[in-house]
């Protein structure tokens, strides 16, 4: 990175001074738990529209340009560059020396320039702290330069905003500004390592995973935010090995970070006691309600965001596998909130049927994830992650599928989602039946039990899970109107084979693999 002037800059601080400095700049509000409470302002989610990567040699052929990959050319990254020079000569920063990723054969190791001290104890509660890292290296593969105060010119850089967050794989750097939401920090890594690690044969996963007593016994949970992914690895009965974004080499899985980062609006210790207790000094909370004078914080207050967000060390899950590292999954889970009521809860899928929902990534984004999203909308993200992915999704899902094959991974398609009707009229499938069935899936007890293959979408319903009422796993006996169902059913799957004709490039039997309309 090139040298910069500015009035001071704090390296790789401790939590506490970190802590102590955001409250006195007037960033945040220390809780009675000890965590730091900050509000972001008028973004409290992604902005991906404002994503762009910069056309060079690295990327120019590579890349799967278009509506989630935005070109930016190297002309304007130089010019937003150099603006944060100058913003910054006058500010005091905070940076953090650190890496993405647990396996150290895979390793990124970065650097994180803030403005705010705030967003630099984020990064440090997020990402693999110098302090546990045995290495003597220097310089960092990538820095990101997080800059809320800084804008861009929409007309003059040709951008659709004054937010931009751009990455530049020949710089080596990634350029944050107009946003003070803390989680672009963190995607824009992973979407850095999504770019990288192919190249490496490992697959970048958006996935949280854990594992029970032995090495070799892990699960995966794909999904987008808002589907479970953090809640359900969060197992009181198994050992979180991460929550969001891991690798899969040839040796097993690993997690791309050292911190965990949950939503948690209605946040009760009744349903999510690790995440309850893990929201503690040091941990950062992103625009929840709280009271001004008690400072006792109200998850389940929605007035900033329905998006409230909380990052902790992963430390403070008991039991959390450390390093971050495990064998090869014996079971994965697709996870999805369909908000229109008409997947199962549980289902088990063939390979073929894997790689269409792999590819598909259906859900519904939930209120807040992402700017203007108000309530759910039903959405289609290839391999689970599409905002975060670089390359051809045909790469991703290719090092899947040989994966499932080399492993004999059994796979599921979980709904997080509503039953017995839409969202607005059915409910949300309760979160106690969903762990219970997830379990019996790890634990290989839906090996044993008989299933029924739904006609429309041909998915394989277990006829009964032990501890789960019958009526709820075949979706249309939750439904009052029948017909009502039958609708918006076909509705759905006429979404899936239209958003399916953009894999026409797939073998037969994959697409043959999605509904029989």
């Amino acid at each position: 990175m090139d040298t910069f002037h500015t009035r001071k800059v704090h390296k790789n601080l401790p939590v506490s001074q970190l802590i102590e400095k955001a409250i006195t700049r007037k960033e945040a509000t220390l809780t009675e738990r000890g965590a730091l409470d900050a509000f972001t302002g008028q973004f409290t989610g992604r902005s991906p529209k404002d994503k762009y990567i910069v056309v060079d040699s690295y990327t120019r052929e590579k890349v799967k340009w278009g509506n989630v990959n935005q070109q930016m050319s190297q002309q304007t990254f130089d010019s937003l560059y150099q603006r944060a020079l100058a913003y910054i000569s006058e500010r005091e920063l905070f940076t953090f020396e650190g890496a993405a990723g647990a396996d150290p054969k895979h390793r990124l190791f970065i650097r994180v320039i803030n403005e705010f001290a705030w967003h630099n104890l984020f990064v440090k509660e997020l990402f693999i702290d110098e302090d546990t890292l045995d290495s003597d290296k220097l310089e960092p593969d990538f820095t990101v330069m997080c800059l809320p105060g800084l804008k861009a010119d929409p007309t003059e850089d040709d951008l659709n905003s004054e937010t931009f967050i751009a990455i530049s794989f020949e710089r080596r750097m990634v350029l944050i500004g107009g946003t003070a939401y803390a989680g672009e920090m963190k995607k824009s890594v992973f979407s850095v390592l999504n770019y990288l690690l192919p190249f490496e044969g490992i697959l970048p996963m958006h996935c949280s995973a854990n594992m029970g007593d032995n090495w070799d016994d892990v699960a995966l949970f794909f999904g987008l935010s808002g589907t479970g992914k953090t809640t359900l690895s969060a197992d009181p009965e198994r050992k979180l090995i991460g929550d969001d974004e891991h690798g899969w080499s040839d040796t097993g899985v690993f997690n791309f970070e050292g911190g965990c980062y949950a939503k948690c609006i209605g946040l009760s210790l009744e349903k999510e006691p690790q995440i309850w207790k893990a929201i503690q000094y040091g941990s950062v909370l992103e625009n929840v309600a709280i009271d001004e004078e008690t400072r006792k914080l109200n998850f389940h207050d929605n007035k900033h965001t329905e998006n409230t967000r909380a990052a902790y060390s992963i430390k403070k899950i008991p039991g959390a596998v450390t390093p971050s590292m495990a064998g090869h999954p014996k079971v994965i889970i697709f996870l999805t909130a369909d908000a229109s009521g008409v997947l199962p809860p549980i289902a088990k899928l063939t390979r073929e049927q894997a790689m269409y929902h792999f590819l598909s990534g259906y859900t519904s984004k939930l209120a807040g994830t992402e700017r203007g999203v108000t309530e759910p909308e039903a959405t289609f993200s290839t391999c689970f992650g599409e905002p975060f992915l670089p390359l051809d999704p045909r790469v991703y899902a290719e090092l899947l599928g040989k994966k499932i094959d080399d492993h004999a991974v059994r796979v599921y398609l979980v709904n997080t989602g509503w039953s017995g009707g839409p969202y607005g009229v059915g409910e949300r499938i309760k979160l106690a039946y969903t762990r219970a069935m997830v379990r019996a899936a790890i634990n290989g007890d839906l090996e044993n039990v008989a299933y029924q293959q739904e006609s429309l979408f041909g998915l394989f319903i277990p006829e009964a899970i032990a501890g789960i009422p019958t009526e709820i796993l075949n979706p249309r006996h939750t439904w009052k109107n029948l017909k009502a169902y039958d609708n918006k059913a076909r509705e759905l799957a006429e979404r899936f084979r239209e958003n399916f004709k953009r894999f026409s490039n797939v073998t037969q039997d994959i697409q043959q693999a999605g509904p029989k309309i």
